[in-house]
């Protein structure tokens, strides 16, 4: 019996599938739904555990969070030690009224922006995933840590979404 070696985990390959991968899982989160569906809240409360929020300001939300770490990427993978913007993606969805917008559009921007930032990651050399930028709360951020981050926060949208397909499917129907 001969040992087969097993290869080195490598973190940045293995991002670049999970960015993939949640993108897609994302989406089909809503298929099938109406537009009262797609604006429906568990709760009006915006201070419970998935911020009251509907599966259109979950979608608007991750195409505002997706452009901000494209643009930061684009700094630090152009310039040396840039200055990167702190985001307050909270704050967005309260400044812009996300359930009126066009779901269909906010897709259509977050798998543009998802693609374009991917292909920007798969076209670096290992050496650059550790590129630093200057965030303002955070101090030194790499490609690396910016891009698990982002990996993060797409799961913790993921389990909202899904947990508001969960409620969804079994709330009471609504009467005419």
């Amino acid at each position: 019996m001969s040992l087969q070696l097993v290869p080195d985990h490598d973190e940045s390959r293995w991002l670049l599938k999970a960015l993939r991968e949640t993108a897609h899982e994302f989406e089909s989160q809503l298929w099938g739904l109406d537009e009262a569906d797609l604006r429906w809240r568990l709760s009006g409360d915006t201070d419970d555990a998935d911020g009251g929020w509907c599966l259109k300001e979950i979608a608007a939300h991750l195409g505002d969070c997706e452009e901000h770490l494209l643009q930061s990427l684009e700094l630090i993978v152009h310039q040396e030690t840039p200055r990167i913007a702190a985001l307050d993606a909270d704050a967005l969805v309260l400044e812009h009224d996300y359930r009126q917008l066009d779901l269909y559009e906010q897709l259509e921007r977050f798998d543009y922006l998802r693609q374009r930032t991917v292909n920007l990651l798969w076209s670096l050399m290992p050496e650059d995933w550790e590129r630093t930028g200057l965030h303002p709360y955070q101090g030194a951020m790499s490609v690396l840590r910016l891009v698990h981050e982002q990996n993060e926060h797409d799961l913790e949208h993921l389990w909202q979404a899904r947990r508001l397909r969960q409620a969804l499917a079994e709330r009471a129907p609504s009467t005419p």
